[in-house]
């Protein structure tokens, strides 16, 4: 809602102050269609160019994104740290092979039950089992699961930053093909330079609708929107950061109060749970 508010008082902003200047509509509202059909048409066939069809989907779905913000949530994060304290608490009390009937089947496993949120979450829960199947495999160097996790979360969120990009070279673009615009409509001015002054001075200030709608659109929208989607991918990315700094800091040998508290320091300041809240949480914790 906040960046349709955003977009809402730029718009008022931006052509109120026009009309409240003495500007007429009437040019812009002539040009605009055709000024709109040239920029936004050249837009998204560079857009398909640049793109595959699986980038073109992944940003098509990025839009949601940039209206509802992060979905993860202090809730999130505090049944997200509940689930790894009990994992990791069985891991230490009763061995790795005690985790394995949770990861194999994390469907039919009571701890994954208890928070159905990640359990539908497939890239949380996989994370999740993967790395801890590894750790039942001998893998339990810490170094190397925090350089592997490492690397898989940068991939992964390499790939989910690409929509934002996407949008931002758009962005980058329009003010060009604004240009482009104007430019025709310069050339279309000039085929009728033999027309009175009155005429040619319409025809031009159409022409200069398309640098105005090129700048307005970059400036005003899809940058805008770019710089959001690439905060909400950015702040997402976070509930996967707690993942590793939790199996990470079990792996150090760190009990597992200390384990979730590192992971507690990965969450976003702003849903972030506090000591108390987290040592309630776990303590209150109850699986069959």
């Amino acid at each position: 809602m906040l960046t349709l508010g955003g977009l809402g008082f730029l718009l008022a902003c931006v052509f109120g102050s026009y009309i409240a200047a003495g500007g007429s509509l009437e040019p812009l509202i002539e040009a605009m269609p055709f000024e709109l059909l040239t920029i936004g048409g050249a837009a998204i066939g560079t857009f398909f160019m640049s793109n595959s069809m699986h980038g073109v989907k992944h940003t098509l779905s990025g839009f949601g994104k940039i209206m509802k913000g992060a979905v993860y949530k202090k809730s999130d994060y505090m049944e997200l740290l509940s689930l790894l304290y009990y994992l990791v608490r069985l891991a230490n009390t009763k061995g790795a092979m005690a985790l394995e009937p949770h990861i194999e089947a994390p469907k039919d496993s009571a701890a994954f039950q208890k928070f159905p949120k990640i359990l539908a979450n497939h890239h949380a829960t996989d994370l999740i089992c993967d790395y801890l199947r590894m750790v039942g495999m001998n893998a339990d160097d810490p170094n190397q699961i925090e350089d592997v996790l490492g690397r898989e979360l940068k991939k992964t969120l390499n790939e989910e930053l690409h929509p934002a990009h996407a949008l931002q070279s758009m962005a980058d673009g329009l003010p060009a093909l604004g240009i482009v615009a104007a430019v025709l409509g310069v050339i279309k001015t000039m085929s009728h330079i033999n027309e009175p002054p009155s005429v040619l001075g319409a025809m031009i200030g159409g022409a200069l609708v398309g640098t105005f709608l090129g700048v307005l659109l970059a400036y005003g929208m899809v940058g805008p929107c770019a710089s959001r989607l690439q905060g909400v991918v950015e702040e997402e990315s976070k509930f996967f950061e707690v993942i590793r700094a939790v199996l990470v800091a079990h792996l150090h040998g760190n009990a597992p109060q200390v384990s979730v508290e590192t992971g507690r320091k990965m969450a976003p300041n702003e849903h972030m749970p506090n000591f108390k809240e987290l040592e309630e949480a776990v303590q209150n914790l109850q699986i069959a």
